[in-house]
């Protein structure tokens, strides 16, 4: 039973008591499971990515306050920064394609 049809039915008038509190469970079931499914789309806060950040380094084998370490704190950053504008890149051609193609200027004259 899909979550529309059971809000559909639960709403019906003819129904009775019971059978609106049947409908209820697989509805609040689907409610939980859309919660905990969009909860885990957090996104780090500084303070986690750089702890993160250190941990990877640290299971690289580098020391703490080394340069090394700094080498490789360093790299992450700027490999995350990488990722970051080759993603927007990617969403701005794929968005340009659907619209009809890339614009380079042109047809629109004074």
């Amino acid at each position: 039973m899909t979550v529309g049809r059971a809000w559909s039915l639960l709403f019906q008038q003819d129904q009775s008591v019971e059978d609106k509190k049947m409908r209820i469970l697989p509805l609040t079931l689907a409610v939980a499971a859309i919660a905990i499914g969009l909860s885990a789309c957090q996104t780090m806060t500084p303070e986690e990515r750089r702890a993160a950040d250190e941990r990877q380094c640290m299971g690289y084998g580098f020391k703490r306050g080394t340069e090394g370490f700094a080498t490789c704190l360093q790299r992450i950053d700027l490999n995350r920064q990488a990722q970051a504008r080759a993603d927007s890149a990617y969403v701005m051609s794929d968005m340009s394609w659907r619209m009809g193609g890339p614009y380079y200027g042109g047809p629109y004259r004074w």
